[in-house]
């Protein structure tokens, strides 16, 4: 588990962009659950690839006119219950941080795994978000 005065600034680049962060299996269970429309929950990490392509990714991806109606966020290796409920909402795919998930009315749609994320730039990612938001919407 990493110190959460470590993380903080790296959780604060999605919560300064309208992002909730969820600390509870609890949190989990009424941001889902509770949800209309289009759902974006981003599993954030501390790793290269959340700092360079995933963080700015998911912020560039809200500059468009279609966008998640709630964004909520967990941090993998800080809020561990959280993350392992949030988790179980995306299986079938296996655990992945850092990582994306896009909900509609509660269900799972849509995912992107690490292996999505690294060795793509922050605009490849935003754009692709950007056309989920829209095919989902």
């Amino acid at each position: 588990m990493y110190p959460p005065d470590l993380v903080k600034p790296m959780a604060d680049e999605l919560v300064n962009a309208g992002f909730t962060s969820l600390h509870s299996a609890q949190d989990v269970d009424e941001a889902i659950k509770n949800s209309q429309g289009i759902h974006l929950l981003v599993v954030n990490s501390v790793c290269g690839c959340a700092a360079g392509s995933l963080r700015p990714g998911v912020v560039l991806s809200l500059n468009t006119d279609t966008v998640p109606q709630s964004l909520t966020t967990v941090f993998a290796g800080v809020d561990k219950e959280a993350t392992e409920r949030a988790r179980q909402y995306m299986l079938p795919y296996p655990p992945s941080s850092p990582s994306i998930a896009i909900f509609k009315d509660g269900k799972l749609v849509h995912m992107v795994e690490r292996h999505n994320i690294e060795g793509n730039s922050a605009e490849t990612i935003a754009d692709h978000l950007k056309s989920t938001y829209t095919e989902f919407q």
